[in-house]
């Protein structure tokens, strides 16, 4: 089987996400330190005065760690030959649940960065489920 299956299309578009999610503090690293000490930043032990940035950050790896639950799971459904409506509303929901748990993390907004971390982890547990014969 080699087609692009929906959940793969978002499985691709969530992981290219996690991977330019590290742009915005980057760059304020580059603003706030210049270019040739941002590019050495790892001696520097807590380099984003800004608060945003290290929210940023922080959910961008909450983001890379959640990919790693995320994407066996997609990939196992692509290997076992199962796509339905639901595994696909569950994958772009997986991606649009990430999306916004990146931008309220970063901003600040407790409740709805919850929120949005629990439709991600109800995502994956529909992909799951869907795996194991339950739905």
């Amino acid at each position: 089987m080699n087609e692009l299956t929906p959940e793969l299309f978002w499985l691709t578009a969530t992981a290219t996400m996690t991977a330019l999610m590290f742009l915005p503090y980057l760059f304020r690293m580059i603003i706030q330190l210049g270019i040739f000490n941002a590019l050495k930043s790892r001696q520097i032990t807590d380099p984003h005065k800004a608060p945003w940035a290290a929210r940023a950050k922080m959910a961008h790896y909450n983001a890379i760690e959640n990919l790693a639950v995320f994407a066996p799971l997609v990939i196992v459904l692509h290997l076992i030959h199962v796509s339905t409506e639901l595994t696909v509303f569950a994958a772009m929901g997986y991606f649009f649940c990430r999306l916004t748990h990146y931008i309220v993390y970063t901003l600040g907004i407790p409740t709805l960065r919850g929120l949005s971390f629990m439709g991600g982890v109800v995502c994956q547990l529909i992909l799951a489920a869907t795996i194991f014969g339950l739905i």
